[in-house]
């Protein structure tokens, strides 16, 4: 990714959109489902992207349990 977390703002609201509209389930996280490195393996460095994506992967993962029963 290039641009901050919230310079994307925008662009994650509008795709965000296009699911509910399309009445899909979308999970959330605790803060934008991003991570921030502008080089190669740089963005392994990002604790915050790290703990976003480890807290997005829970509610993915309690959401297909829920629709599978």
């Amino acid at each position: 990714m290039s641009s901050s977390r919230e310079g994307a703002l925008n662009v994650y609201n509008a795709i965000t959109d296009f699911f509910l509209i399309e009445e899909m389930v979308v999970p959330g996280s605790c803060y934008w489902n991003t991570g921030i490195g502008f080089d190669k393996g740089e963005v392994s460095e990002d604790s915050d992207g790290l703990h976003t994506m480890q807290v997005l992967g829970q509610n993915m993962a309690w959401l297909l349990k829920k629709l599978n029963t």
